[in-house]
Parts: structure tokens; sequence; C-alpha cells
């Protein structure tokens, strides 16, 4: 699949990786289970590539019971021997254990009457932030995902460290790393000032 459209260079040709960069990557996300979902997957890329955990997003779907925390934790021991069993998934043992690690640091949160989504996207104070890059000014974390990930690693979750922080900010739309000759970058800074705007609005 060849276009003349102009995209950031990250995604190259690839038709899913081109997609998911075309209509998910940078738009800003307020469901909590959804970033909860992401910051799942981020963790699973942990030495590797995005495509490679893309390719198998719909099999940790499957694995995970959709990603949904009170499924997870309900899920027996035994389980997780069945996941090391699945081709379809990173099987590393730590990386298996670390989504029902989250999970349970999830419903946690939960308990103590805490949001996800309000855990998160206060370290941006509920609001994208939207840069000009030209591309080779990108960063891999800054002192928001430092936060972010001390953060999460206090209230138990793993695999959550300052670069894996930033690569989740970037795709879940805190903030807006899409090159600004890239196709997306206004509309996505459009969501962007549209969510901030909302987020204003539902935080008082």
């Amino acid at each position: 699949m060849q276009d003349d459209i102009q995209r950031c260079s990250w995604c190259g040709s690839d038709p899913q990786y081109m997609h998911y960069h075309d209509t998910v990557w940078g738009r800003p996300v307020a469901d909590s289970q959804e970033l909860f979902a992401k910051l799942c997957l981020d963790g699973q890329q942990a030495g590797l590539s995005w495509i490679t955990i893309l390719r198998k997003q719909a099999n940790y779907e499957k694995a995970y019971c959709d990603f949904d925390p009170e499924k997870i934790v309900q899920l027996p021991e035994s389980y997780k021997d069945e996941l090391m069993q699945n081709a379809g998934i990173i099987r590393n043992r730590l990386k298996v254990e670390s989504i029902f690690k989250n999970a349970r640091a999830y419903l946690e949160l939960r308990e103590k009457g805490v949001a996800f989504n309000d855990f998160l996207w206060q370290f941006s104070d509920g609001t994208p932030r939207i840069f000009a890059r030209q591309g080779a000014d990108i960063p891999t974390s800054d002192e928001v995902s430092d936060t972010m990930a001390k953060a999460l690693k206090k209230a138990g979750f793993s695999f959550v460290g300052t670069t894996i922080c930033y690569a989740f900010m970037q795709a879940v739309g805190m903030v807006n790393d899409h090159v600004v000759h890239c196709h997306c970058y206004d509309e996505v800074c459009r969501e962007m000032r549209d969510f901030s705007l909302t987020a204003r609005e539902h935080h008082g």
C-alpha cells in the first residue's frame, strides 16, 4: 500500500501501521478501560517494536477478557500457565503477570474513589499538550512521563517506566507528537482543543 499522503515517518508503509497512525495514534482518549488496555499493551511493547504488539492486539483482547479489570482478577492462577503457551501473545512470565498486577492496581484505585482516567489525565492537568514537532525533536520521555511513571509504580502498576509512559501519552492524545507536516496534525490539534474544553468543564 503506497499513497502520497504525508505521515509521521515511524509508521513506514505497513498498511496496519498506517491505519493505526491515521485513526488512533494521538486521538484523545477519556475512557478508563480503554486507557487501561492501552497502558497494558504499551507495557508489553518493552524491548520490542509497537508493530509487534499491534499485530497481536486482537489476541491480547481475547486472552485478557477485552481488558476488563474485574474479569482479569477473577481468572484462576492456572490461567497464567495457559497464557505462557499462547503463541498469540508475548510469552514472557513477567509481562503475563503484569496485566494481572495492573488490573488489581486499577481496581484498588477505584475502591479509593479514584477513576483511572482522572488519575492519568491529572499529569497534564486534564488537557492535551500540543507541540509543533519537526521530526528530529521528538523526545522519548519528559518530566510529565517521569512523574506519571513514579505515581503508577507507587500505585502498584508494572511495566510503566517513563519511556513506556511517554509512548502511552503520545498514543492516547495526552501529547500531540504528530509532526507538523503530517496530514493528521491539524485534525488531532482540533480534537485536542475540543477535548481540553470538555476536560476543563468536567473538572470544574
